[in-house]
């Protein structure tokens, strides 16, 4: 049993196709809704194939929302779900192009929000899969701001070794940023946000357009794994 967490801008089109049959797969897509971003697919009612019903799970998240509704759905989706299924492997793709400085997607979610849904992913894959986390980069298209950034915290983060959001960036990497691109970089290893939420169980708002996907994906899912939508 393998789990895949997509938290990519994008739609995950590719895995998702690959194991849309296969019920030993779950794959779980969080990204820009469709019918803004490429590639236009990963709508709630993308489920499985009828041999696999349930082996996909797709969050259409609607363009320009922040760190506090990102990690709302992220939360109102991931853990449940993975922790019903009880992945062996969990793998896992950290596209950073839901950072608000990214030029392709809409999203507006800083470094630290990031580094958060690494972390929450790392313990997942500790507390249900024994550790055995694949992860991968993905999706990210601002060089300096932004990707250097949020791998180097998912990789610290995989190495036991999580680096303190206060950090100040290497001065060399730094000098280095400004001769090769005449670009300031950051002095920080985060952005200096809180990246706080309130979960999804303190309470469903129908006039929230976050809180609508999240129903959209619970009702369309979660029944399929044994799960009640609230």
């Amino acid at each position: 049993m393998i789990s895949d967490v997509d938290i990519d801008a994008h739609h995950g089109d590719g895995v998702q196709t690959a194991f849309y049959a296969d019920p030993r797969v779950l794959t779980i897509s969080l990204h820009q809704h469709p019918a803004t971003l490429f590639p236009f697919t990963g709508l709630p009612a993308e489920t499985g194939s009828p041999a696999a019903e349930g082996s996909a799970a797709n969050v259409a998240l609607p363009a320009g929302i922040g760190d506090a509704s990102w990690l709302r759905a992220f939360h109102a989706i991931v853990p449940p779900l993975l922790r019903q299924f009880r992945p062996q492997i969990l793998v896992s793709q950290h596209g950073a192009d839901t950072h608000r400085l990214d030029p392709l997607a809409h999203f507006q979610l800083s470094i630290d929000a990031q580094r958060a849904a690494h972390a929450a992913i790392h313990a997942l894959a500790h507390d249900l899969a024994g550790g055995r986390w694949l992860l991968t980069g993905g999706g990210g298209y601002d060089l300096v701001q932004v990707v250097p950034r949020t791998w180097t915290h998912l990789l610290a983060e995989a190495a036991g070794r999580p680096i303190d959001p206060g950090t100040q960036t290497p001065a060399p990497w730094r000098d280095y940023v400004a001769r090769r691109t005449g670009l300031q970089a950051p002095e920080h290893m985060t952005d200096g946000t809180p990246a706080e939420f309130e979960p999804f169980e303190s309470g469903y708002n129908p006039s929230d357009p976050v809180d609508r996907a999240i129903m959209a994906t619970r009702n369309a899912v979660f029944p399929l794994h044994g799960l009640m939508p609230l």
